[in-house]
Order: C-alpha cells, then structure tokens, then sequence
C-alpha cells in the first residue's frame, strides 16, 4: 500500500501489527509507544521528513484511550499528577513543533536527538533498576514487597494455583494539592512531591514531546518513577492522559504552522492514514498493556523497557558518528 503523504510502501497490516506489540509491552509502564514507533518509521519505513513527528503525535491521539479507559476503570489515575502534567506540557509542545521544523529537518541531525533523548531515558530507568538512588531504592521494595505477599496470598487462596495482581483496594486516593506539595495514597503508602517541580519539567518535557513526535509521556514516566519515586502503577494513567492531551494539540499546531510562512515549503503535514493504522493497532495495544499491568512486578516492566531504550540510543548515536 502505498501513502502518499509520506511516501511510504508498506504492506497495511504490518502498522497495526508493530503497534500492537509494541504499546502493549509499553503501556504498562505508561507509555504508549510511540518514542519506539517514531524509530520504526524513520529506520525501517524510511520515513525521514518533519511530518514523522505529527503522524506518531496522530498514532497517540487514536492509541491512548484504550489504555486510559483500563486506569480510570481501576481508580489506578493520580489526577492532581495528570493535570500538572498537562498543564506544564502544552506549552512546551508547541514551542517544540517550532524547533522541529526549523532547526532539524535534517534526519542524520534528528536522529542524534533522538538518541540523545532515549539515552537520558535509559540512564534513569537503568538507576532506578539497579538501586542508584537509595530512596527511590527503599521506596521501591516496599511496593515490590507487597506485590509478593500479595501473590502468595492469591496462591494459597487458588490451592496452590498461579494467581498474581493488585488487589480491589489498591487504588489512587488524593490526599493534598497545592502548588507547593501534591500527595496522594496508593495501597496503604503515601507519595508526595513538589507540585512547582512537576510543572517545570513537564514545560521541558513538552518541548523535547513536540520535536519528537511523542507527546512527553515516555520522558515524564521514567522521570516519576526513577527520580521522584512514585510507583509505576499510579504513574502509567498520569503519563498517558497527559500524553493524549498533548499530542491533540501538537497536531494541531502543526497544521497551523504547515499552512504558516514558518514551514517554508517543508513536509510537517502528518500521514492521517498512516498514523490512523499505526493508531488502531496502539488502541488495543495500551488496552492489553494496562489491563496486565497490575499482574507484572514493576520491576520487570522497568527492566525491559530499560534494554529497549538503551539499544534503540546507542543505535541512533552510533549512525550519527560511523
């Protein structure tokens, strides 16, 4: 099939299916999939232009809401989060759509930040994986903790049978909400962090999201999880509501701009059918992702998304160089 927006000849079932895979590995950790999905486009489909980066914010935009669906269901959404993450993202977003058109159109120079950003996301989940930082560390064995007695539990309760997941009382409670402190309780625990310190990396999140053509959730998660040290079961909602608000607005900016002088002949129009096929596939992707998620140990999500992250960086680094 060929689309003729962004030149590319790919078989219609192969989008969906890679989008399939991949979001429904990555939506447990709150992330769509589309930082892996834009690597796919460029490398393999040989889709190199600016408007890559619109079709993978159209990817979220039809993607997120089978996953959101599963959180809001579960009461596993930290609003105060999700809304902080927006509100400091949006504007980032546009700003980033600007850089994106006229200071890297270049694929060989995109790709070296793409792998720069992937690299930074690496090194945090590889911390938080590994113990780096010692409160994040002890915070994590208590959920991990748990999780296990939780599975031990379900197991003698199933005569022995394998049986593993968060319980019905496992679920987001907002405790306070200001600018200067956010918390909330999650199966019995209690996380905080600086409601200014949110907003101000969710601005730096934004840009980074709308020159890449993700959205910021794939930055925003690791950055909850490894430096703040929220567990990644509240997180993942946060991250993709945030990222589904953002993308809707980056695609529409990047409309704006494609019609603007600011474009200035570019290709920054998105593939609406390319991201659309990408798009279905990623509905039922983030839907599977967030319904296993309560039955996986955060630290299993967190060690393959690791691998995938660093390989995918070391990847776009090393063609820029050799």
């Amino acid at each position: 099939m060929h689309f003729a927006v962004s030149g590319v000849d790919v078989l219609p079932f192969i989008p969906p299916l890679v989008a399939f895979l991949v979001s429904s590995l990555t939506a447990s950790a709150g992330v769509s999939g589309a930082f892996l999905l834009l690597p796919f486009q460029v490398s393999v489909l040989n889709f190199t232009t600016p408007a890559v980066s619109p079709t993978n914010l159209i990817y979220n935009i039809v993607a997120i809401p089978g996953g959101l669906y599963r959180y809001i269901k579960e009461g596993r959404m930290a609003w105060p989060l999700t809304w902080a993450v927006v509100i400091g993202t949006l504007p980032g977003v546009f700003v980033g759509a600007w850089v994106r058109i006229l200071y890297l159109p270049d694929p060989k120079v995109f790709k070296l930040f793409v792998g720069l950003v992937l690299l930074y996301l690496g090194y945090r989940l590889l911390s938080e994986v590994m113990g780096w930082n010692k409160k994040v560390k002890e915070q994590n064995k208590i959920m991990q903790n748990k999780f296990a007695e939780q599975v031990a539990k379900l197991k003698e309760e199933n005569s022995g049978r394998m049986a593993s997941g968060l319980p019905a009382e496992a679920v987001v409670k907002t405790k306070t909400i200001s600018w200067k402190k956010i918390e909330y309780e999650f199966w019995g625990e209690t996380y905080s962090f600086s409601g200014i310190s949110i907003l101000s990396l969710s601005l730096v999140v934004g840009l980074i999201g709308g020159i890449y053509g993700i959205g910021g959730g794939a930055i925003i998660s690791p950055f909850c999880v490894a430096v703040l040290g929220l567990p990644v079961y509240t997180v993942a909602g946060a991250a993709l509501a945030g990222t589904f608000i953002t993308s809707i607005a980056g695609v529409a900016y990047y409309h704006i701009l494609a019609a603007s002088n600011v474009a200035a002949g570019a290709a920054v129009t998105p593939d609406w059918m390319l991201g659309i096929l990408f798009g279905i596939g990623g509905l039922l992707g983030t839907y599977v992702g967030a319904r296993i998620q309560k039955f996986l140990p955060d630290r299993i999500i967190k060690i393959i998304l690791t691998g995938l992250i660093l390989f995918l960086a070391f990847n776009y680094i090393g063609q820029y160089f050799f």
